[in-house]
C-alpha cells in the first residue's frame, strides 16, 4: 500500500473529530483504518482522512450516519475526474450521479434552512445588544444627572 499512514491522534487533529467519534465511525462502518500497527494502533491513509473530513462537514446539515455512508460510497464509486466509470455501464454511472445530485439538492435545502436560522439568531443577538446599549446610555445619563 502506498502513502503515509497516520495514527488516530493525527487524524483527529486534521479532521477536527474527537478520538471517540472516529472510533464510533469505525464501529458503524463510515470508515475503517487501513492497517493496525504491531502495537494494535489504528493507522489511516489520506483517503480515510478525506472520508472522515467529508463526514464531519455533513454533520452540521443533520445527515444521519446512513446518509453519510451512502454519500461516501457513491463518491468512492465515481471517478475523481468526472469521467466514465471503468468497467461499468453508463446506466450505473447515471444512477450514481443521480443519487449524488439528490444529496446535493438536500444539502442545499438544509443550508438554506440553516441560513434562515442564523439570520434569526443574529437578529436576536442584535436586539440584545440594542437593549444593552440603551441600558448603558440610561445608566450613564443617570450618573451624569446625579453629579
Amino acid at each position: 500500500m502506498g502513502g503515509r499512514l497516520m495514527q488516530i491522534g493525527e487524524v483527529s487533529e486534521r479532521t477536527g473529530l474527537s478520538l471517540r467519534t472516529i472510533r464510533h465511525y469505525e464501529d458503524v462502518g463510515v470508515v475503517a483504518p487501513s492497517e493496525r500497527s504491531a502495537g494494535g494502533f489504528r493507522l489511516y491513509t489520506e483517503a480515510e482522512v478525506r472520508r472522515l473530513a467529508l463526514a464531519r462537514r455533513m454533520r452540521p446539515l443533520g445527515f444521519c450516519l446512513e446518509d453519510v455512508r451512502a454519500v461516501l460510497d457513491v463518491l468512492e464509486q465515481l471517478p475523481d475526474g468526472g469521467g466514465p466509470l471503468p468497467e461499468t455501464d453508463e446506466q450505473v454511472h447515471e444512477e450514481l450521479v443521480a443519487r449524488l445530485r439528490s444529496y446535493g439538492v438536500e444539502a442545499d435545502a438544509r443550508c438554506d434552512d440553516l441560513r434562515r436560522q442564523l439570520a434569526s439568531a443574529e437578529d436576536f443577538a442584535r436586539s440584545l445588544h440594542g437593549h444593552l446599549a440603551r441600558l448603558t446610555e440610561a445608566d450613564e445619563a443617570g450618573r451624569e444627572a446625579a453629579r
